[in-house]
C-alpha cells in the first residue's frame, strides 16, 4: 500500500530534514529527550507528537498494546495478538482473565462454578483505533470497565444466550444478537453458559458528530432477525470468520464500512426511542430531516427553508427540533459535512485528489473557511491532518512485517529524501566499508590462500586441493546473497576448504567473542570514523527506511565467501561434505582458549507475545560456555555464564537501537544488568552445526539471508553437522557458495529467534555433479535443499518453496507476511513423496503408505520469514 498524501508544505519538523522521522530520532546528535521517549514507548521524535495527539484524539490513534514499549510495540500492535488461560498455572487463571478482559475496557463478575476457568481471546487494532477482539470463555458476567477510555463498544453474540441488564432492564440476547455499550454507563452482560461474543472497541469521537443525539445513547440490544440488525450482525460475523487472516490494509476499508453500519444502526434505534426529549412524532420528523440533509451535504445552497418545505413544517419549528437536542442547523451541517471531509482526507481512495475538491465535494465554496472551520472543530489544518494521518499509517504499515523489507518501503522513502544526502555522508566515514560494500560486488580480486602444493586458483584440474578461507572484512559478505558478487575463492570440485564462520551474535559480549581476535576485529570494527563492514543487510545503503544502518539490517548474517566452483552451471548439483566442525576458541587473554556463544530471545522469536512476566515485551541474551574441545565419541557441553535485557543502545555512528533490530551493534555492558547463577545444573549437548549453507540465487539484486529457499540459505536445522552432506541445485555458472550462521546447539524450532550463536570453522569438501550424471541419483530433479546423513535422508520444506519466484519484486516482503507451518507442511510432503516416487520408484499410494507409518516429520524453524518444516527418510527402510 502507498503512503496517503503529499509532503504537506509548511508542515516541515526537524526529523524531515534530517532523514525522516526515524533517522532524526537516532541521530548522534538528537536530543537526550528524544532517546528518553524511545525508552518509553513513543515512536515519535519530540517535535512530531502534537499532531500525532491531535489526531489521536479524534479517534485516529497508534493501536494500542498493552504492556508493550518502545519502538517492539508497533510491531506487534498490527498482527492478530492471542491470550489464552491455559499459559498460567490454574491458580493463577483468574487474575489473568480479569487483567486481560480490563486491557479491553471490561471486567468480569461471577465465574462459573465448578468449572475450570477457560478464555482466550484474540485481538486485531486498526489504524483507525478499532479493537476488534474474539472472546470465547466459560459462562460468566462481563461488565464495562467505567473507568476505561470513552468510546462504544459493540458486541456480537456469536454463541451462547446472555442476558443484557441496564438501567433496571433486563434484556434476552440471543445468537447473531447485537448489544451496543457506551462506556462509563452501567451495564453487564450475563452469559448463562460457554459463550463466544465478539467485540468491537469503537473511540467515540470517530462516531459521535455523525448520531442525532450521542448525549442520549443508552446500552441496547439490536435484534438480527430481520432489516439493518441483520445486515449488520452478518457483516460482523463474516470479520469473526476471518479474523486470523485479515491484515491491516485490509481492515482499513472494513473499518470504514463498520463505522457507516453502526451509525446506521444505532440511528434506527434512536428513531424508535425517545431522542433528547423530542415526541415520538417529532423525533420522527428530525429523523426525516436528518436524512434529507446528508443527502444533500454536496449541495452547496443548501438550506433549511426547502426541507422545511417538504416535511410541511415552517423553519422555525425545525430549528426548534435541532434546538431540542442540542444542536442548530448550521452546526449540524457544518459538523456532517466536515466529517466527511475528514473522512476522506485520509481515505486511501482518495489519496489523489486535492483538499481543495474534497471540501468542494461536500458543499464548502470556499477552501479558506473550510480551514477555519476544521481547524475551530479539530484543532489542526487540514494539511497536516493529512499529511500526519499518513505518516502516521505508513509508520505502522512499515513495522507490520517482523524482519524483511517493509511492503510500502517506497512510501517511506519519500518522506526520507530530505535526508538521504546527509545519510550518505555518514556512511562516507566508513570509506573503506563503502569501497567492500561496491567492490565486493565488482571488483575484489579473489583470495588465493590455500596450503598444500600448487598455484591455487587456475591450475590444470588433477589432484584435489586444500585451501583456507580466513573470515576477515574482505571475505564475508554481511546479511545478502548476490550473483553479483564477485568470488574470493576459486576450486575445483573434490577440493577441500576449511573456511572459518562467524556469528553475528559475537558483539553480544565483545570481550569474550571479538577481543584480541584478528578476524573477528577486522570484520566487527565499527568507530565514530570507520566502519569496516558498512552494510549489513540488502536494504538502501542510505538506511532511509528506518535508519538503522547500511543495509537496515533486512539479513543479518555473515557469510563466507563466495567460493566458485570451476565448471559448475546450472542445472547442476553441488555437494557441500561437512568433514569437521570446530569452535573458534576465545583470543582475548582473560577468556584464553575457551569458547563462547549468544543466544537472543529477540523481538522475531516465536514467544515474544506469550511471555507471562513483566516486563512485557522484553528481549534478553544468554551467553554460554562450551566445551573448547568437541571429543570424537561421547557428549560434550555448553552451559550458561550470565544472561542480560537488552536496552537500547548506541552505535557507534550514534544510533539508538532500541531492539536488537541491526547486527553487529557494540553492547556497551555499562548499560545491562548481567544475571550469573542462571541455568544452574543445566547442562546442553553440544551439536555444532552451519545454520546457513548457500549458493547464490538466480534472481537479480540483493537477497535477504534471513528467508531460506530453494538456493538453501538459512536452513537452521542442527543436523548440517559433521559427516552430512547438503546438496544444492546450482542456479548461476560457479555455483558461489557461501557458509555462515554458526551455531553451537538448537533445538528444532530455533523458537526464540536464535540458536546459541557461536563462531566455528569446517573442513569441508565441495563435489559438483554435472546434470548429465545424474539420473539414478538421489539428488535427480533436485530444487530444494537436500541433506544426508550416515543414517537418513533430510528434507526441507518451506511455507513458499521459491518464495523469490512466486512473490517476484515483492517477495523479500511478502514471505514474511505469508508463511505458515501448514503451507511449510504441504511443501514437505509434495517433496518426500516426489522423492519417494522418483528415487525409489514407488508408486504414489505406496509413497503416501509409508509417509505416514515411517517418515518424521518437525518443524525446523518458525522464526526466518520463510517458514520451514523438515522430513526424515531412514535409510534403514530400504533392502538396499
Amino acid at each position: 500500500m502507498r503512503q496517503r498524501g503529499a509532503y504537506a508544505r509548511g508542515w516541515r519538523t526537524r526529523a524531515h530534514d534530517e532523514g525522516g522521522p526515524w533517522l532524526a530520532a537516532r541521530r548522534a546528535d538528537a536530543p537526550q529527550h528524544r532517546d528518553a521517549q524511545w525508552r518509553e514507548g513513543c515512536f515519535q521524535v519530540h517535535d512530531m507528537t502534537r499532531p500525532t495527539r491531535l489526531i489521536q484524539a479524534q479517534g485516529y490513534r497508534a493501536p494500542r498494546d498493552a504492556g508493550a514499549s518502545s519502538a517492539t510495540a508497533l510491531e506487534s500492535t498490527l498482527d492478530l495478538q492471542r491470550f489464552t488461560t491455559e499459559s498460567y498455572p490454574e491458580v493463577e487463571r483468574p487474575r489473568a482473565w480479569r487483567e486481560a478482559l480490563d486491557r479491553m475496557g471490561l471486567q468480569t463478575g461471577a465465574l462459573a462454578t465448578g468449572r475450570a476457568l477457560h478464555g482466550t481471546i484474540k485481538t486485531q487494532t486498526s489504524i483507525g483505533g478499532f479493537d476488534l477482539s474474539l472472546l470465547a470463555s466459560v459462562a460468566q458476567t462481563l461488565e464495562l470497565n467505567t473507568s476505561a477510555a470513552d468510546s462504544l463498544l459493540i458486541v456480537l453474540n456469536v454463541d451462547g444466550d446472555a442476558m443484557l441488564i441496564a438501567d433496571g432492564r433486563r434484556e434476552p440476547v440471543a445468537p447473531n444478537d447485537l448489544v451496543y455499550l457506551p462506556s462509563r454507563e452501567h451495564a453487564s452482560l450475563a452469559f448463562e453458559a460457554d459463550f463466544r461474543a465478539f467485540v468491537v472497541r469503537v473511540p467515540r469521537a470517530t462516531i459521535s458528530a455523525r448520531l442525532l443525539a450521542p448525549s442520549s445513547m443508552r446500552a441496547g440490544r439490536i435484534a438480527a432477525d430481520a432489516g439493518i440488525g441483520h445486515v449488520f450482525s452478518a457483516f460482523l460475523m463474516s470479520i469473526v470468520e476471518n479474523l486470523d487472516t485479515l491484515s491491516v490494509s485490509e481492515l482499513r476499508p472494513l473499518e470504514l464500512a463498520l463505522a457507516e453500519f453502526l451509525i446506521a444502526s444505532l440511528a434506527v434505534h434512536q428513531r424508535e426511542e425517545n431522542i433528547g426529549g423530542l415526541t415520538s412524532t417529532q423525533a420522527a420528523i428530525f429523523s426525516r430531516v436528518c436524512r434529507s440533509i446528508d443527502a444533500r451535504l454536496a449541495d452547496p445552497d443548501l438550506s433549511l427553508a426547502p426541507i422545511a418545505k417538504e416535511e410541511r413544517v415552517s423553519p422555525r419549528y425545525l430549528q426548534k427540533l435541532f434546538e431540542t437536542v442540542g444542536q442548530s442547523f448550521s452546526t449540524y451541517l457544518r459538523s456532517r459535512r466536515l466529517e466527511r471531509c475528514r473522512a476522506e482526507l485520509i481515505d486511501p481512495l482518495y489519496e489523489k485528489m486535492s483538499i481543495s475538491d474534497i471540501c468542494f465535494r461536500w458543499g464548502f465554496n470556499d477552501p479558506a473557511h473550510f480551514s477555519r472551520a476544521f481547524r475551530e472543530q479539530y484543532h489542526t489544518t487540514p494539511r497536516a491532518f493529512r499529511h500526519e494521518a499518513s505518516l502516521e499509517l505508513a509508520r505502522h504499515l512499515v513495522q507490520r512485517i517482523s524482519r524483511g523489507l517493509p511492503f510500502n518501503a517506497e512510501a517511506l522513502l519519500i518522506h526520507a529524501q530530505a535526508g538521504a544526502q546527509a545519510a550518505r555522508t555518514k556512511a562516507a566515514h566508513a570509506d573503506h566499508a563503502a569501497a567492500n560494500d561496491t567492490d565486493t560486488l565488482v571488483a575484489n580480486p579473489p583470495v588465493k590462500t590455500h596450503t598444500g602444493q600448487g598455484k591455487g586458483i587456475g591450475r590444470a584440474p588433477g589432484k584435489p586441493r586444500h585451501h583456507l578461507l580466513r573470515a576477515t572484512a574482505n571475505t564475508v559478505h554481511w546479511g545478502y546473497f548476490s550473483h553479483d558478487l564477485k568470488p574470493v575463492l576459486e576450486v575445483e570440485s573434490g577440493d577441500t576448504v576449511t573456511i572459518e564462520t562467524l556469528t553475528q551474535h559475537a558483539s553480544d559480549d565483545w570481550a569474550r567473542m571479538v577481543a584480541g581476535d584478528p578476524g573477528a576485529e577486522s570484520v566487527f570494527h565499527w568507530t565514530a570514523e570507520r566502519k569496516n563492514v558498512n552494510r549489513r543487510g540488502a536494504g538502501p545503503i542510505d538506511a532511509s527506511i528506518y535508519g538503522r544502518g547500511a543495509g537496515e539490517g533486512f539479513g543479518v548474517h555473515i557469510c563466507t565467501g563466495p567460493i566458485a566452483i570451476r565448471g559448475a552451471e546450472p542445472g547442476d548439483v553441488l555437494e557441500v561434505r561437512i568433514l569437521a566442525v570446530h569452535p573458534r576458541r576465545c583470543a582475548n587473554p582473560q577468556f584464553s582458549g575457551r569458547a563462547f556463544g549468544s543466544n537472543a530471545a529477540a523481538w522475531w522469536g516465536f514467544h515474544y507475545r506469550e511471555l507471562l512476566t513483566e516486563p512485557k515485551p522484553r528481549e534478553v541474551v544468554t551467553i554460554y560456555e562450551l566445551d573448547a574441545e568437541l571429543p570424537e565419541h561421547g557428549a560434550s557441553y555448553a552451559r550458561a555464564v550470565y544472561n542480560y535485557r537488552w536496552t537500547p543502545q548506541r552505535d557507534p555512528f550514534g544510533v539508538v537501537h532500541p531492539t536488537i533490530d541491526y547486527p553487529g551493534v557494540p553492547v556497551d555492558h555499562s548499560t545491562v544488568e548481567e544475571n550469573y547463577g542462571i541455568l544452574k545444573g543445566v547442562k546442553i549437548p553440544v551439536r555444532p552445526h552451519f545454520g546457513l549453507i548457500a549458493v547464490a540465487p538466480q534472481q537479480n539484486g540483493l537477497i535477504d539471508s534471513i528467508p531460506p529457499s530453494a538456493f538453501g540459505g538459512n536452513l537452521d536445522n542442527w543436523r548440517i553437522a559433521q559427516g552430512a552432506s547438503v546438496y544444492l541445485p546450482v542456479g548461476v555458472a560457479g555455483a558461489l557458495l557461501s557458509v555462515g550462521d554458526p551455531h553451537a546447539s538448537q533445538g528444532d524450532s530455533e523458537l526464540c529467534g536464535t540458536a546459541i550463536e557461536c563462531s566455528l570453522t569446517g573442513d569441508f569438501q565441495l563435489v559438483l555433479h554435472k546434470k548429465a550424471t545424474l539420473a539414478g541419483q538421489p539428488y535427480l530433479d533436485l530444487t530444494y535443499p537436500l541433506v544426508e546423513t550416515a543414517d537418513e535422508w533430510v528434507l526441507h520444506g518451506f511455507s513458499h518453496a521459491n518464495y523469490l519466484a512466486e512473490f517476484g519484486t515483492h517477495a523479500q516482503s511478502k514471505v514474511y507476511e505469508k508463511s505458515t507451518l501448514d503451507l511449510a507442511m504441504r511443501d514437505a510432503f509434495i517433496k518426500t513423496r516426489r522423492f519417494l516416487m522418483t528415487t525409489k520408484g514407488l508408486s504414489e499410494d505406496e509413497a503416501i503408505s509409508l509417509i505416514s507409518v515411517a517418515v518424521d516429520f518437525g518443524v525446523t524453524q518458525v522464526v526466518d520469514g520463510n517458514w520451514g518444516v523438515h522430513a526424515i527418510i531412514r535409510k534403514a527402510l530400504f533392502a538396499s
